[in-house]
């Protein structure tokens, strides 16, 4: 049962969802149901603390800190 990131069309708010089988996402801000799946950046822990495993985006060709606007 991951969690996922979502970006909610409406509010343009991101928030997490614990996903359970194929049971609808809906935005906890809004209500609505129109979200988009967004790539979830990896981390570790190190000495005590989580570190992010990169410090942009996923793609290198961009600056973008979500790879929602990519093509």
């Amino acid at each position: 049962m991951p969690i996922y990131e979502f970006h909610c069309d409406k509010c343009e708010k991101d928030f997490e969802d614990l996903v359970i089988d194929d049971d609808p996402v809906v935005c906890p801000s809004c209500g609505n149901k129109k979200v988009n799946k967004l790539m979830s950046a990896c981390a570790h822990k190190s000495g005590g603390e989580f570190v992010p495993s990169s410090g942009g985006s996923g793609c290198s060709s961009c600056s973008s800190g979500s790879c929602s606007s990519c093509h």
